[in-house]
């Protein structure tokens, strides 16, 4: 088992935390989930983003897998160790597994499972698990960075903000 170091956002963290937002925001117009991902190099400019396509399969076309998918077709597993993925909610089991198994090295999210399990209910498209992100990567055999939830009250509310009556109209 690998111990996960879970830290606070940074700055420039919350930044791309706040295109994640945009980018559920974009999803959830489009007659999707409000969920938004990214995923940015060392440096941190943006290489990919991704959006809910709940409209396009259901409850397994999350933002984070799907990113996954499209980077994992792109970028070697040495390069993705060095990027981090960005996403508006923690990652779901089966999000989380599928950024463990690209080699992605870093996580950063802004609210909490738990947070999004307060806001969505027990709503059949989205039945939360209870099993935060750090806790599966510690199972694993490599480390991840995990950064979050965000503790930036302004971001907590931009990215709740969506989500906000968005479950009890399904």
């Amino acid at each position: 088992m690998q111990t996960i170091i879970q830290t606070t956002p940074t700055v420039r963290d919350n930044e791309l935390l706040a295109r994640c937002a945009a980018i559920a925001r974009a999803a959830a117009e489009g007659g999707n989930h409000p969920f938004g991902a990214l995923l940015a190099d060392r440096a941190g400019e943006v290489l990919l983003t991704q959006g809910n396509k709940f409209s396009d399969g259901g409850s397994v076309m999350h933002a984070e897998t799907l990113l996954v998918f499209e980077a994992v077709r792109r970028y070697t597993p040495s390069f993705l160790s060095s990027c981090t993925l960005y996403t508006s909610v923690e990652p779901c089991a089966m999000c989380s597994g599928a950024i463990y198994w690209s080699g992605i090295g870093r996580l950063v999210y802004g609210l909490s499972e738990r947070d999004l399990l307060s806001m969505t209910g027990n709503n059949e498209e989205n039945p939360t698990l209870d099993l935060p992100s750090a806790t599966l990567f510690s199972y694993g055999q490599r480390a991840i960075a995990v950064a979050g939830p965000t503790d930036d009250e302004d971001l907590r509310r931009l990215i709740a903000f969506d989500h906000q009556g968005f479950w009890e109209k399904r």
